[in-house]
């Protein structure tokens, strides 16, 4: 770890005025600082310090000062805005900065500044060799040995090559666990293990391992043939070749009130080429949030109601399904096209209704949540339905998706997601599947500056009312239904003059879509809520975003949540806080992959980060959850590509 001693140095407060500046904007103003702290100008006044080599200050007094800057007291520094203090030395990682400063004392005297890279001192040493990424207690997989937990490296006698030192279970009760040292030479028998849930431990030279590995490829094979089974049917499916209306199209495109980028006029023509051509479609549309794969979806929705055919919507939440509901109507309505959704908001009557308008065939596009897979409507939509959409494809499971697939040999399905299952999945299925990829933001978006903090009410305090003072709105994420409330009233106890209202996935119907309403036509300042948000809205006003505790959150979950923000043209800021008490190491891995990769369009990176360091997700059904968390997830897919390759014959 690179150590270097300075003589001086700046601390400035964390609050966001100094939060958005940037590092850089310090690094080049500096002199100006320390000139306008010394003379407690303005905004500096009270809100920063200079730390001198040699200079008189009491360890006490430099500790209090730094609670006041709005720095947290921690036993381990995590990440900026942070201090601990010990005996002689205090440590703090000013927000200033991307170094954490070791100041030692000497009475009341500074004796020595220390300052180290930030990110190699707060997080363990991650161990690489012949491209894998493990750290000591990591549990990791030996293809002939099984699930073990990776030590370290080391060397072994005279040999000059290094070994991964892996410590299985004991071979007898008492007895002292068992060690394997794996040359790298042989690193290809290694992986991570990823899973669901802490696996178990096996010993060497047992049978339970090999008796594992003989039952979860034969589940893997069974589940193997069911998707083939699906893809070969609909590899030899024909159907009708879907024709442009140069007009009616073209009018539709000419309606879209922004300029497509690059990238979307390229999906939307490969799309159209799929619908174009005999053989059903099976496309993925990945693209990070708010990049605009709603519009190239629609257009491919547009061709097939053009053709007579029926197009459905599937997406994950309620709030989801009125969002599209809401703007897909607002899209389409210079057209005939008839549009209706399904899902908890809509009353029994009027759900009825709809089903029987399907039967009729008087409905083109039907939007709805998990409610479509029901007989009634499956039933009321018929053969007719040439053109299914899957919205945030990667909150379902595999069996879901491909429930219409199976009952629906010749339809086409555009699979939509900012967080796109994984690489290995991809691989897998590599050859059944096409894929379209936008990379390029929508003219004029703008990166959202992202901030991990300890939380604190003046950090919160100051980021409401610096956006309210633009006449903006905010979204604030708390994710326990139970002390909603009583955490909205803290909240109001800060900013008093705030409109604040809640919602969560227990809100009542009638409830949800009124307060959404309130807040687009902004009779509401501050919107405090649960995950329920993480999908599908879309205010442009809305640019900042608070989230009370980021542990809870996996780092798609915490993108999405991100993705809520920034739509317009203006600055917006999102404040990843946490409690410092319940920081994990997991935690602090997601936070700080969430911080460096703040780019515009980094959904699909912080994806596989996510894999790495919490697990799967809803990649699989619930049944080859279990046979994953048996063999860890890298082994499965493996195993699922060799299977699925050696069963493709067309």
């Amino acid at each position: 770890m690179e150590q270097k001693n300075i003589t001086d140095t700046i601390i400035v407060s964390a609050t966001p005025q100094f939060l958005e500046r940037g590092v850089l904007w310090f690094a080049e103003n500096e002199t100006a600082i320390k000139n306008a702290i010394k003379k407690q100008l303005g905004t500096w006044n009270n809100s920063a310090l200079i730390l001198e080599h040699g200079a008189s200050f009491p360890p006490g007094i430099l500790a209090r000062k730094l609670f006041n800057l709005g720095y947290e007291k921690t036993s381990v520094i995590f990440g900026k805005g942070e201090y601990t203090s010990r005996g002689n030395i205090i440590e703090v990682a000013p927000i200033n900065s991307n170094e954490q400063l070791l100041i030692e004392f000497y009475g009341n005297i500074i004796e020595r500044i220390i300052a180290s890279p930030l990110r190699q001192n707060t997080l363990k040493k991650i161990i690489r060799a012949g491209g894998h990424a493990f750290q000591p207690e990591d549990y990791v997989v030996h293809i002939d040995h099984g699930i073990g937990i990776y030590k370290g490296m080391t060397h072994i006698s005279e040999s000059q090559e290094e070994f991964f030192e892996i410590e299985y279970a004991s071979p007898r009760a008492g007895a002292k666990p068992d060690t394997l040292y794996v040359p790298i030479s042989q690193k290809k028998k290694l992986d991570a293990y990823i899973g669901f849930e802490t696996p178990t431990i096996h010993r060497l030279g047992g049978v339970v391992w090999f008796n594992t590995r003989t039952k979860a490829r034969e589940e893997i094979e069974s589940f193997a043939k069911e998707l083939l089974i699906i893809y070969k049917k609909r590899a030899q499916a024909r159907r009708q070749a879907l024709h442009c209306e140069p007009d009616i199209e073209m009018s539709f495109a000419e309606s879209f009130p922004y300029e497509e980028t690059a990238d979307q006029k390229k999906a939307i023509n490969e799309i159209l080429h799929d619908l174009a051509e005999v053989r059903p479609m099976d496309r993925v549309l990945a693209g990070d949030v708010g990049f605009g794969k709603t519009e190239v979806a629609l257009r491919a929705a547009l061709r097939a109601v053009v053709n007579g055919q029926r197009v459905i919507l599937l997406a994950p939440t309620t709030i989801l399904v009125e969002e599209h509901r809401r703007s897909i109507q607002e899209r389409f309505k210079e057209t005939a096209v008839r549009i209706e959704a399904l899902s908890r908001l809509t009353p029994k009557n009027h759900a009825k209704s709809i089903v029987e308008s399907c039967k009729r065939g008087a409905v083109d596009i039907l939007i709805g949540t998990h409610r479509l897979f029901s007989k009634d409507v499956v039933a009321a939509l018929g053969e007719n339905v040439g053109l299914l959409i899957i919205d945030e494809e990667h909150r379902f499971g595999v069996k879901q998706k491909e429930f219409f697939k199976n009952i629906r040999a010749h339809m086409n399905i555009l699979s939509l997601s900012a967080t796109p299952i994984p690489r290995t999945l991809s691989l897998a299925l590599a050859g059944l599947r096409d894929i379209s990829i936008i990379k390029t933001p929508p003219h004029g978006r703008i990166p959202i500056q992202t901030f991990v903090m300890p939380y604190r009410d003046a950090l919160v305090k100051d980021a409401l009312v610096k956006e309210l003072s633009r006449s903006g709105q905010a979204f604030f994420l708390h994710n326990r239904i139970e002390t909603l409330d009583v955490f909205k009233t803290h909240i109001q106890t800060l900013v008093p003059k705030a409109r604040i209202a809640c919602v969560h996935g227990r809100s009542s119907p009638d409830e949800l879509v009124r307060t959404l309403k309130d807040f687009r036509e902004r009779r509401i300042d501050v919107l405090i809520a649960t995950t329920i948000i993480e999908n599908g809205i879309d205010f442009p006003n809305a640019n900042t975003l608070i989230v009370e505790d980021s542990t809870r959150l996996g780092l798609s979950e915490a993108h999405q949540l991100r993705g809520r923000i920034g739509r317009g043209d203006k600055n917006a800021y999102a404040y990843f806080l946490y409690r410092s008490k319940t920081l994990t190491k997991k935690a602090a891995l997601r936070l700080s992959a969430l911080k460096n990769a703040s780019d515009l369009g980094s959904g699909y990176d912080l994806a596989m980060r996510d894999l790495e360091i919490r697990g799967a997700g809803n990649v699989l059904g619930r049944d080859q959850s279990g046979t994953a968390n048996k063999v860890g997830l890298n082994l499965y897919y493996a195993m699922l590509a060799e299977v699925i390759e050696k069963g493709k014959t067309f």
